[in-house]
């Protein structure tokens, strides 16, 4: 490479930061002045639905305000007993298992807070999907007037220690029944809601009520740029192969007009998903992220507006539902046979595919027996290197066999250094490849089939749970970034941190490639790939893996580190130049049969010919 290509490479490299820096400072500018409003915003409204949870506990609702006179009515109801209902002061409620503790507000005979247990957020404190307050469950239907259960406060009808029954009376009789259970050993909430006596209230035309359901998922996870990239909502068609998939790391909103089977609100590692006894007919989602300085160290704001169907019987109306508050397991997700692993993100078809019948089963294995995941990982990498040592070593004799051969075919380019022989030396190239027992793509064939195993440890290593919170080394957590100095500012594209990992990776990424490069070609307009492989893609992949999980950075180190042991080990003592001379020999010696590729091109210059002499 010339000394001008080498200035203008660090030219376009300053031009580079240079831009990214100016946009990443006008960037942070419009997202700290957008998170102002967005915060006043979010302020206004949690205060003003506190100030109306004060209110309608007490019974009394601002109207508004005239002459600094506070106008102040009371809530009218046809019936009394919603009245009372409206006006009487909420319980909490608690229910659990081994697996989830529950809480439960009289008010709306809905869910109050949600923690998972055997979990902890980063900060070691217990791990609440949903807070205290931090959601609200509503049902409207039409009763005689219309009834958001929202507004009034349930009797307690019957508790047990992972069961409550509550009950919301009509003073024409009948009632609205809220039942929930936690199934021993699961994360499963278990839900009927009951519609008893009220064939006279509720009119024959009513066929579908509302369901508004709004909560937020606070922040779990040590790094929120990774928590955030990883956390979306999904919701899904019955017989669909995968589900459909919104606000992925961004606020998103969808309006589902078809009827759906679920959805789940998905931080990284966990989801609260619902599931209706009969499919929703329609439904309205929302997701709105909280900035990384939020106060309260929220995540996610989730919204959900869904219609489901009223069928008219006499006596007693029941419409079961579930709800999935938990981790996202691969195979606890698996168990409920609802396809809800579906949400862990695997990547494409083939991708998927791997990580399902090779990586999470040898990775589960290895699991049982190995405590310390980063031994685990360790061996998981040495196991798929040995699985891929085949394609490795046929890649290896590929490219040995074009540096053999290579006086000979800077021969054919002197003999067709014109354009128009383009055929003749393609034809000649492939008569030397054949003879020589060399496959056009033996070199770059088994490179391409290793690309699914790359992607699939790009996808797997941050959805796994089981890499939550684990130790190793100096990482204090390795499904999230592992940092040995915090630089207390953002920079840009590097973050406010550095990854020690992810610095050995690139490392070690270099002197790679710095083998591999001496086997390139001398030729000049090489010298760009060579510069490109051995410089930018190590700095490349350095900045992009400084934020991701440790385990993947770690992953490609180990990668790094092996391949390049087995490549010295191939060269020295499987692909000697004596070994690829005898192959070569055997191979000239055996009866050659023209490929039907061959054969194509050997009829193409035929009439390439045959149309020369025609014009002459």
């Amino acid at each position: 490479m010339n000394k001008n290509t080498i200035i203008g490479f660090v030219l376009i490299g300053f031009i580079m930061f240079g831009f990214s820096w100016f946009q990443s400072k006008q960037q942070r500018e419009q997202m700290a002045y957008q998170a102002q409003l967005d915060s006043i915003a979010m302020v206004e409204q949690m205060a003003a639905m506190a100030l109306d949870s004060a209110k309608r506990a007490e019974g009394l609702v601002t109207d508004g305000e005239m002459s600094g006179v506070k106008v102040v009515n009371m809530p009218a109801y046809k019936d009394s007993l919603l009245t009372d209902a409206r006006l009487a002061e909420a319980q909490i409620v608690k229910i659990g298992n081994d697996k989830l503790e529950l809480e439960f507000t009289t008010r709306g005979a809905q869910p109050y807070s949600v923690k998972i247990n055997d979990y902890m957020t980063y900060d070691s404190s217990a791990l609440y999907l949903i807070k205290p307050d931090m959601s609200q469950y509503n049902i409207n239907i039409y009763a005689g007037e219309s009834v958001n259960t929202k507004d009034f406060a349930f009797n307690v009808h019957e508790v047990t220690d992972s069961s409550v029954v509550m009950r919301l009376p009509f003073a024409q009789g009948g009632y609205i029944e809220q039942k929930y259970w936690l199934p021993e050993g699961s994360y499963m909430l278990q839900n009927e809601l009951s519609f008893v006596g009220m064939d006279e209230l509720i009119p024959r035309n009513v066929s579908m009520f509302d369901i508004d359901w709004s909560f937020v998922i606070p922040r779990l996870e040590k790094g929120y740029k990774n928590e955030k990239q990883y956390s979306k909502m999904n919701y899904y068609f019955s017989g669909d192969k995968k589900p459909e998939l919104i606000a992925r790391g961004k606020d998103g909103s969808k309006r589902v007009d078809t009827r759906l089977e679920w959805f789940a609100f998905q931080q990284q590692f966990f989801s609260a998903i619902m599931t209706p006894g009969t499919e929703f007919t329609s439904a309205d989602f929302s997701v709105k992220y909280f900035t990384e300085d939020d106060p309260s160290r929220n995540l996610m704001a989730c919204s959900a507006k869904l219609r489901s169907e009223y069928t008219q019987m006499p006596g007693n109306v029941t419409v079961p539902y579930e709800f999935y508050f938990g981790p996202n397991d691969y195979r606890t997700l698996k168990s409920y046979d609802r396809n809800y692993e579906k949400i862990v993100a695997l990547g494409g078809w083939m991708v998927a595919w791997f990580s399902r019948l090779v990586i999470i089963p040898c990775f589960d294995f290895l699991g049982r027996f190995i405590s310390n995941y980063g031994i685990v990982i360790l061996l998981m990498t040495i196991l798929i290197k040995l699985l891929i040592s085949p394609l490795t070593i046929k890649s290896y004799k590929s490219t040995a066999k074009m540096q053999f051969i290579k006086p000979e075919i800077d021969k054919l380019n002197a003999k067709y250094p014109n354009e128009k022989d383009a055929m003749k030396k393609q034809q000649a190239t492939m008569e030397l490849y054949q003879k020589a027992g060399i496959s056009p793509m033996g070199g770059c064939l088994p490179m391409l089939l290793q690309m699914p195993i790359l992607f699939a440890m790009f996808r797997f290593f941050p959805a796994s749970i089981e890499l939550r919170q684990q130790k190793f080394l100096w990482a204090d957590d390795l499904s999230a970034y592992d940092s040995i100095v915090d630089f207390g500012v953002n920079i840009p594209l590097l973050g406010d941190h550095l990854s020690l990992f992810a610095l050995l990776m690139a490392v070690t990424m270099f002197f790679y490639s710095k083998m591999t490069s001496s086997q390139m070609s001398d030729d000049p307009n090489m010298a760009g790939m060579k510069f490109m492989s051995v410089w930018m893609m190590p700095i490349m992949m350095f900045f992009i893996c400084n934020n991701l999980s440790a385990a993947l950075s770690y992953y490609y180190l180990l990668s790094n580190i092996i391949t390049m042991i087995m490549t010295w080990y191939i060269r020295k003592y499987v692909v000697t130049e004596e070994k690829v001379r005898n192959d070569m020999m055997l191979a000239a010696k055996q009866p050659k049969k023209k490929s039907k590729w061959q054969q194509r091109l050997e009829e193409a210059q035929k009439m390439q010919e045959q149309m020369q002499k025609n014009r002459r």
